[in-house]
């Protein structure tokens, strides 16, 4: 990074990645166990739950991307979530908590929308922005996604502890780490001059929602959305009430959930050093491969995670979650680069990845927290550990092996000048580069 703003951009939005996911990491990393214990609601209820946050999250994420992508690098939006952060303890605790006691589904559907705009569907306005300053300014997304990772680590450690003492203490955290998230974002200037932040946003107000629509009709999109369908979302469902199962191998549960804060945090601190690094790796295999690999790792873990009977393995399963998430984000936006247009490339992550994936949640949430409840976690592990590698296979298949190309549509003159304001490392040698190409799979 050797340009001034890209430095200065690199480290205000990791500190907004940091406090982010700090903010989220306080709220959620204990969230099923605080719906069971402080609650008192069964794996049934929390599995309801989820299914409504996942579809409240499923309506914003469209509407997320295309504003996102219509608003260039103007921060609106970031300013929508950074407010919604700083309610967030508040809302936990004076509302969320006591009226799922009295009326679930009316607590549920409200929670659901507030929490999907916060975080089911803030996380991804907050990564397809950096990810586009990056190529911008000129630093690669998965140094700076490092950091949410590291905030996820530390929030759970804390959280653990803080939890047994009183849950809302964290709820009250987050709301302090989103305060710092405001500030952090109302500091980024997100462009290497007004004349380039200029060109970017006038070309992206002008997107249309048919740009959008006719992605349903790009055949590379819907085989994207095969592999989001069939491994990403499983799972996630998969991983929602893991921790619920990770404190029922202990004999005291007290003690399993400050062993899941623990490794919960060596976990996430390991995730942080392969994402430094999966840019690395992602490039030298390609953007396909790279999420097929994901795919492998991930349908490892759930079919280890049936079969495994003690703390040590299944702590073992846990902590490859550390390899999967960082090697599949980064190939993911690398994938997007290399496959569509870059100027929907918020729309085509929100909507491709993102609300595909609250699609499979809200159709599956509810149905697995039941399979938990009649089969068991081990049962159910196999069961979803099968149907994620027969959807791997079929990946391999469908996906696209195209290199990277910068906007993968014909230019006419104000496009170049569009073209250059997003890509300078293109055109410019000394421009670091934000988005490498990745070689053949």
């Amino acid at each position: 990074m050797e340009n001034r703003e890209a430095r200065r951009n690199y480290w205000l939005l990791s500190g907004a990645f940091l406090t982010f996911f700090l903010t989220w990491s306080f709220s959620f990393s204990f969230f099923p166990i605080w719906l069971e214990v402080a609650v008192g609601l069964t794996g049934e209820d929390i599995g309801v739950i989820f299914s409504l946050n996942a579809f409240c999250a499923m309506f914003v994420l469209p509407l997320y991307g295309f504003f996102q992508d219509k608003l260039g690098l103007r921060k609106h939006l970031l300013f929508l979530v950074a407010v919604l952060l700083v309610g967030s303890g508040p809302f936990m605790i004076y509302f969320y908590g006591p009226v799922l006691q009295t009326n679930m589904w009316l607590a549920a559907a409200v929670g659901g929308v507030y929490l999907g705009m916060a975080f089911g569907a803030g996380v991804g306005a907050v990564e397809t922005y950096v990810e586009r300053v990056g190529r911008v300014t000129g630093f690669e997304w998965g140094k700076v996604r490092m950091w949410g990772s590291l905030g996820w680590a530390i929030a759970t450690f804390a959280a653990g502890r803080v939890f047994n003492i009183d849950p809302d203490i964290n709820f009250w955290i987050g709301t302090g780490t989103g305060v710092i998230f405001l500030i952090l974002i109302l500091s980024v200037h997100p462009a290497n001059s007004p004349h380039q932040e200029e060109v970017l946003d006038a070309k992206a107000s002008a997107l249309k929602v048919a740009d959008a629509v006719l992605l349903f009709r790009n055949p590379k999109f819907l085989a994207l959305g095969v592999y989001v369908v069939g491994v990403s979302c499983i799972y996630s469902v998969y991983d929602q009430q893991f921790p619920v199962y990770f404190k029922s191998v202990f004999s005291d549960p007290q003690h399993g959930i400050e062993m899941y804060g623990n490794l919960n945090s060596l976990q996430v601190f390991l995730e942080a050093g392969v994402m430094f690094l999966a840019p690395f790796l992602v490039n030298r295999i390609g953007a396909k491969n790279g999420l097929v690999l994901a795919g492998v790792v991930m349908a490892t873990r759930m079919l280890g995670s049936g079969f495994a009977e003690t703390p040590m393995l299944i702590s073992a399963m846990k902590l490859m979650h550390a390899i999967e998430l960082p090697i599949m984000l980064v190939a993911l936006f690398k994938y997007i680069a290399a496959t569509f247009d870059a100027r929907l490339s918020a729309t085509i992550y929100l909507v491709g990845f993102a609300f595909m994936t609250q699609i499979g949640a809200t159709l599956l949430s509810a149905v697995v927290g039941i399979m938990y409840d009649t089969m068991g976690f081990a049962d159910a592990y196999k069961v979803l550990g099968g149907v994620v590698s027969f959807f791997v296979v079929v990946s391999w298949f469908l996906l696209s092996n195209d290199r990277y190309n910068i906007d993968n549509v014909d230019l006419d003159e104000d496009e170049e000048d569009y073209d250059d304001a997003l890509h300078p490392h293109v055109k410019e040698d000394n421009q670091p580069l934000a988005v490498e190409p990745i070689p053949p799979s």
